[in-house]
């Protein structure tokens, strides 16, 4: 990989807010998202004052392509960069600083410089950062609800509100999952499978009570390895399908989305609530009857779940989707307490 030395004095100038005149680097590939690549950049920076100073930044390369129902998203995270998002942050939710953003045209391709946060990230997040991240998480929807900032209308390139809806019934629309649950070949457990066509059977009233919940900037990718947990604060990485979305969107994610089976019952025990109570920071949520995070859970990742159960010969991921499906089945009959304050 070929970056300039010019560059990255450049960056860390930005970084430290000193005048860098040398440094050395390494570059060392981090797993990134689904299409874009990710690199850790180290080493060492001279400053003019003869200042060592070891640093560590993420540089992250996406080139341009296409997500079902969404175009836009591919250079969404630089447009939200570009953007004055970033000031509706706080200490206890927010992004990774970007040091420098460029965006080359010609060849549909932008950088990203971003800060590297060294902290607690995927399965082992223990259930007080999750339930951590489900308050930060209410407080900033809410806020942004409640508040409305001028840079809310501002951001042009947002996924639509109907993005789970639409995707949920591209997935219904395809045969190799929606027959399958329905045909005598069919591996997964009875009362699985009818979960899964209840929700299929009820999907219109269901929708119509989502679309009832206050409308919020939602992360829609809002998962474990997207959480950055360091110094009791979450970072959140990977911004490129953000949009409008629905109250609880997000919470589904976090629960479901690749979860910790064991502890699935504690965290939809724990993070409703606290979202709520999050939430209910800046905005009256007393009149919201049905939270849905239930159906969400089942509408976003029902699908999903047996598609992968489906596409792997492991018994052990076979065996994870079945099991992530049988948590949410028995989180219907949990009763939760959510207040307003």
């Amino acid at each position: 990989m070929n970056i300039k030395l010019e560059k990255v004095i450049y960056v860390l100038n930005q970084r430290f807010k000193k005048d860098i005149i040398s440094a050395d680097f390494q570059i060392i590939p981090l797993q990134g998202g689904t299409v874009g690549n990710v690199y850790l950049v180290s080493g060492t920076a001279e400053t003019a004052e003869g200042e060592i100073l070891p640093y560590h930044i993420v540089l992250k390369i996406q080139k341009k392509w296409e997500r079902y129902g969404d175009p836009g998203s591919w250079r969404r995270e630089y447009d939200l960069y570009s953007s004055d998002l970033g000031a509706a942050f706080s200490e206890a939710l927010r992004w990774p600083t970007c040091y420098y953003a460029e965006f080359n045209a010609e060849v549909n391709e932008y950088q990203l410089w971003l800060e590297y946060i060294d902290g607690v990230t995927g399965l082992d997040l223990t259930s007080e950062m999750y339930e951590k991240a489900a308050r930060e998480l209410g407080r900033f929807q809410g806020k942004l609800y409640a508040l409305q900032p001028a840079v809310l209308r501002s951001l042009t390139n947002l996924s639509q509100e109907d993005l789970m809806k639409n995707t949920y019934l591209h997935y219904r629309s395809w045969p190799v999952v929606y027959d399958y649950i329905r045909s005598e070949d069919c591996e997964l457990p009875l009362h699985v499978r009818q979960m899964l066509i209840d929700i299929d059977e009820q999907a219109d009233e269901i929708f119509h009570r989502i679309e009832k919940l206050p409308l919020v900037l939602c992360h829609r990718d809002f998962w474990v390895t997207n959480l950055i947990y360091a110094d009791g604060n979450i970072a959140l990485i990977d911004w490129d399908t953000s949009g409008w979305g629905y109250l609880g969107e997000d919470l589904a994610s976090l629960i479901a989305d690749e979860p910790d089976i064991d502890h699935m019952i504690e965290h939809y025990q724990r993070c409703i609530p606290a979202y709520y109570k999050g939430f209910s920071e800046y905005s009256d949520v007393s009149r919201i009857a049905d939270h849905c995070v239930y159906e969400i859970m089942l509408l976003v990742f029902g699908y999903r779940l047996v598609e992968g159960y489906l596409h792997t010969e492991a018994d052990d991921e076979k065996r994870k989707h079945v099991q992530t499906l049988q948590k949410i089945y028995e989180m219907k009959t949990i009763p939760l307490i959510v207040t307003s304050g």
